[in-house]
């Protein structure tokens, strides 16, 4: 079963995906099905489903699981902000309110022949907006750098949780706080197990201007990025993500 995908939604193909540019493979070695924000008249990137007649119920089962993760992830943007000091409902009053919540099933293939140095799963990468709840299968893989501006890099197993989700911090996080709390480097290696996980990304709304909190920065600690707009940077990073992409 293939739907193929439309920009943000639909199947993703073996290597159509490079996460980090420098790996000299063709791609990563995994295929994926995106599911975006609700169907509407102003949204122009729909969601692509495969029939009723070919997966009974799927449709239903995956708009019911996105809408309780999505509300899961704005609770803990609430107590990012608390963690900040800031008022619970800031990333609202901020305007990255409604965030765009998009649902990524992703499927690693457990051939002998990904057992290769240039060859991952998902290669060297943060993800681009505030945070990102992670379930896996339990199957080894996903590694994390902590300090990730350190050469050489060292990487860590992320041990698995049974009926916790994994959570990253963003590019988006990382930008709002002048890197005190900083983007997760990550990434898949192929273990020679098939793999399964379901990610849930939650982006600033497009056109909201991220630039660093008043209380990230001082004389002596300036803001680190300039101020940018959430839609500009989201589509920059997809745009060198995936060369088929027509953005």
């Amino acid at each position: 079963m293939k739907v193929k995908r439309n920009n943000y939604s639909g199947y993703t193909e073996m290597y159509d995906e490079k996460l980090d540019p420098s790996v000299k493979s063709k791609g990563d070695l995994k295929e994926s099905f995106y599911v975006g924000p609700s169907e509407d008249a102003k949204n122009s990137n729909l969601n692509q489903w495969p029939s009723e007649e070919l997966l009974p119920s799927w449709r239903s089962t995956m708009e019911s699981y996105y809408e309780k993760v999505l509300s899961a992830g704005k609770r803990l943007l609430s107590l990012v902000a608390l963690a900040l000091d800031l008022e619970e409902d800031f990333f609202e009053k901020v305007g990255a309110y409604p965030p765009m919540g998009f649902l990524r099933l992703l499927h690693y293939p457990g051939e002998s022949t990904a057992l290769n140095d240039e060859i991952y799963g998902a290669s060297s990468h943060s993800d681009y907006g505030m945070i990102t709840l992670l379930a896996t299968d339990g199957i080894p893989g996903l590694q994390i750098c902590q300090k990730k501006d350190s050469h050489p890099q060292v990487w860590e197993d992320v041990p698995h949780v049974k009926g916790a989700f994994i959570v990253n911090v963003g590019d988006m996080t990382e930008r709002w706080t002048n890197c005190l709390f900083r983007s997760t480097l990550h990434r898949v290696i192929a273990t020679g197990q098939e793999r399964y996980s379901v990610a849930f990304f939650l982006d600033p709304k497009s056109d909201c201007v991220v630039e660093c909190l008043k209380s990230c920065c001082s004389e002596t600690s300036p803001p680190r990025f300039p101020p940018i707009r959430s839609g500009d940077y989201l589509e920059e990073r997809y745009r060198l993500t995936y060369a088929s992409l027509k953005i």
